[in-house]
């Protein structure tokens, strides 16, 4: 009896793995399953619920064919707040040879990134953040020439950034934030490039005049320890509608253009960045942080129409322009922190109120504060500088 139902049960799964073998190419079939065997669903998850290779594997979750083969593969359940996936990507993914989209939700993947990826030579798009990819970068993604957004960010990878990977003439989006990259930037040519972002790395050496091409739209490259002038690069970006340049250790001047850039956050803070601030004219970007630098000078009126200006921790000296105070009074600014410089005065009325709205900090400059207004914890206690700080700064 057990004999006679082995006859009749395995030609039924014979079948099935023809029907779906007919319908999909063999190897991605092959690949698909071993996709499967090096992944799992996180708890909570049931992702790979559907994944049963008795059925059409184009119908999974995830999986995108075209005609015979898989074009598209998003692994895990993209819905907010779900859980992940844990295990390794296989690098059997790099015999999926029409694949155009891979994508992994965050999760607890480990391991390397497969060199394989290079042989999908029509991979467009790529993204597998916010998990605990390791080792380095693999130098062969550089030859996917059809590769348009690289996301790597929020993972554990380290190593350089592969010095092709900016010669990829597609690329528009590389977001390789917060991992462990080192090295230098390299040069980044594509004219097709508009979003760069690599913040949170250990990222060092010099931007070069043409290590950034001039169709960025946005870029980021806040905590790291990049060096150097930064003037000459900034003035050919002139289509920024984002820029954040803060935690590094560049120096030089900061470059009246960038006042008068389409963006709604300035992010220039704790810099080397040195000499007075000259915006080319009245500023209109929201908020403006040139906090813990080398600044120096009078304050600029045209500052003045910033919403939140942060130029605390600076070497800023004489007198804080009238237009600022009748800008405070009238709360168009919420936030003007002038601690810790060298100013010597402000025209304001002892009696005038501050706006609940607003925020002003004046302490530890070369006067006494005309108004005892709340400042941040870490102004400290002393309201004015010893006066043989003030003198020599004079002098």
């Amino acid at each position: 009896m057990k004999s006679s139902c082995r006859i009749v049960i395995m030609p039924f799964f014979f079948f099935l793995f023809l029907h779906a073998s007919a319908i999909l190419d063999p190897l991605d079939f092959l690949a698909l399953q071993s996709i499967r065997k090096s992944l799992s669903d996180m708890p909570g998850s049931s992702f790979f619920s559907s994944w049963d290779f008795t059925s059409d594997p184009c119908s999974f979750s995830g999986v995108f064919c075209d005609s015979n083969k898989v074009v598209a593969l998003n692994l895990g359940d993209p819905t907010a707040g779900s859980p992940g996936l844990t295990g390794r990507l296989d690098p059997v993914i790099g015999k999926l040879s029409a694949l155009t989209e891979l994508s992994l939700v965050p999760g607890r993947v480990i391991g390397r990134l497969p060199e394989t990826l290079s042989q999908c030579k029509n991979l467009r798009f790529l993204a597998v953040s916010r998990n605990f990819l390791s080792g380095e970068i693999p130098a062969s993604l550089s030859d996917l020439r059809s590769l348009r957004t690289l996301d790597l960010s929020y993972n554990l990878l380290s190593g350089p950034i592969p010095p092709r990977m900016g010669e990829i003439a597609t690329l528009s989006n590389l977001i390789l934030c917060h991992n462990r990259l080192s090295g230098g930037v390299p040069p980044l040519i594509s004219s097709s490039l508009t979003r760069l972002d690599l913040k949170h790395n250990d990222l060092s050496g010099v931007l070069s005049d043409r290590s950034l091409p001039s169709s960025l739209q946005y870029l980021s490259l806040s905590s790291n320890r990049l060096t150097g002038s930064v003037d000459r690069v900034l003035d050919r970006l002139d289509r920024l509608n984002y820029l954040d340049l803060s935690m590094n250790r560049f120096t030089g001047s900061i470059p009246g253009s960038v006042f008068n850039l389409p963006i709604s956050s300035l992010q220039l803070q704790r810099n080397l960045f040195s000499g007075p601030v000259r915006p080319l004219d009245q500023v209109t970007i929201p908020t403006v942080d040139l906090s813990y630098n080398r600044l120096s000078g009078e304050i600029s009126p045209l500052l003045s129409t910033v919403q939140n200006l942060y130029m605390n921790n600076n070497k800023f000296s004489g007198q804080v322009p009238g237009s600022f105070v009748d800008r405070l009074l009238a709360a168009g600014i919420q936030v003007l922190y002038l601690q810790h410089n060298y100013l010597t005065g402000i025209e304001i009325n002892p009696t005038a109120e501050i706006p609940l709205s607003s925020s002003l900090c004046l302490q530890y400059n070369c006067m006494v504060p005309p108004l005892q207004t709340p400042c941040p914890l870490r102004a400290g206690k002393q309201k004015t500088r010893p006066t043989a700080q003030c003198s020599q700064w004079r002098g």
